[in-house]
């Protein structure tokens, strides 16, 4: 869970336009009131970026921008002004992996702009960093790293730095590059088992989803789970299907089993062995509208579309119970008919809060 900011801390005035811009409304609503707030944060000095850095924590979207600006804005200021940032505060900020990484991010970015020789020491810890946004440069470091062995000859060492850097990757682009270089070494390179992606689904569809109404309609599967119940579907009758992805990243493709339509929702079920109880993440993602349903909870949903697919793009903080666990998710589809729109997929695994896969102690259909 997110740090609480403190407000009883905090100067009066500071405080008051820090809650305004936490939860400032959308364009043209307290516009006045959010610039008034704006001016008074960012008129601050800065000795208050920590402070204004935690405001962030629990923000909306509009009020992270707003936030951001204002830090920017004192840095700046204290810059040209040859006045020092509180970049000890700011470390011990960094550090602590509760606050948003948006917020996190910006306080390294502040510390490398005026302490360059202190950002070596930051990324070493930071490969196992539940904070995508810092995990890219520990990453890259790493690989630049690689290929200074590699010039000198030190092979070994090379790829298993290589193979340090593969498991902490979260983007495509330095899983791709990273995965050629080893193959490229010789190595096998098994990226389904190193996340962990969950792999073996029953699912079931095509359900009506015109008009995007489908996201909100219960159809049977939400009810209850027969796997071998048969359905009314958009385009006839509907049974649940076997569906194994062996896709690198996971993919669980709807379009395969059910056909390639538009404006169509479909289920896929599974189930997932836990060794013990407590809590995990799921971490989900899909360019579609989803919802996802643990032991028959209710947990998430997104009633968006096309907006692209990232690994780990919902973090989703759940408790499993040991032994045998259901997951549902509903997958929809909308209208239209694009070539960049027709996915119709979702990849989803079971990790650790710094990402860490946790697998399943059994097949999910022996």
């Amino acid at each position: 869970m997110p740090c609480q900011l403190i407000l009883g801390a905090v100067p009066a005035e500071l405080a008051s336009s820090l809650q305004i811009l936490r939860t400032v409304g959308a364009e043209g609503r307290d516009n006045a009131k959010a610039t008034q707030a704006w001016k008074n944060i960012s008129s601050a000095s800065a000795e208050a970026i920590p402070t204004i850095l935690e405001g962030m924590d629990g923000a909306n979207e509009l009020g992270l921008n707003w936030l951001r600006g204002a830090v920017d804005t004192i840095a700046t200021r204290s810059t040209a002004q040859h006045k020092p940032l509180p970049l000890d505060a700011l470390q011990t900020f960094l550090r602590n992996r509760q606050h948003h990484p948006r917020a996190r991010r910006l306080a390294y970015e502040l510390i490398a702009s005026s302490r360059p020789e202190a950002v070596a020491g930051l990324l070493d810890g930071m490969l196992d960093d539940p904070a995508p946004e810092l995990r890219r440069d520990a990453v890259d470091r790493l690989i630049t790293q690689v290929a200074a062995l590699s010039k000198t000859g030190q092979t070994n060492e090379a790829n298993r730095q290589l193979q340090s850097a593969l498991a902490a990757a979260r983007d495509v682009d330095q899983i791709e590059s990273i995965s050629k270089s080893l193959r490229e070494a010789g190595k096998k390179v098994d990226l389904p088992a190193l996340f962990g992606w969950l792999t073996q689904w029953k699912v079931i569809g095509p359900f009506d989803n015109s008009t995007n109404a489908g996201f909100d309609r219960v159809y049977p599967p939400e009810e209850k789970i027969d796997l071998a119940a048969e359905y009314d579907g958009k385009t006839g009758k509907v049974r649940w299907q076997d569906l194994v992805t062996t896709n690198d990243y996971g993919l669980v493709d709807l379009n395969k089993p059910c056909g390639a339509l538009k404006s169509v929702a479909g289920y896929a079920y599974t189930i997932f062995h836990a060794q013990r109880s407590g809590p995990v993440e799921l971490r989900l993602g899909s360019k579609n509208g989803w919802k996802i349903w643990l032991n028959g909870k209710f947990i998430f949903g997104r009633d968006e579309y096309h907006r692209g697919a990232e690994i780990d793009q919902y973090r989703l903080p759940v408790q499993v119970q040991s032994g045998r666990n259901t997951i549902l998710v509903k997958l929809t589809q909308n209208e239209m008919v694009e070539d960049w729109t027709k996915e119709w997929e979702f990849q989803l695994r079971v990790t650790d809060t710094p990402g860490n896969p946790i697998r399943s102690s059994q097949p999910a259909f022996p």
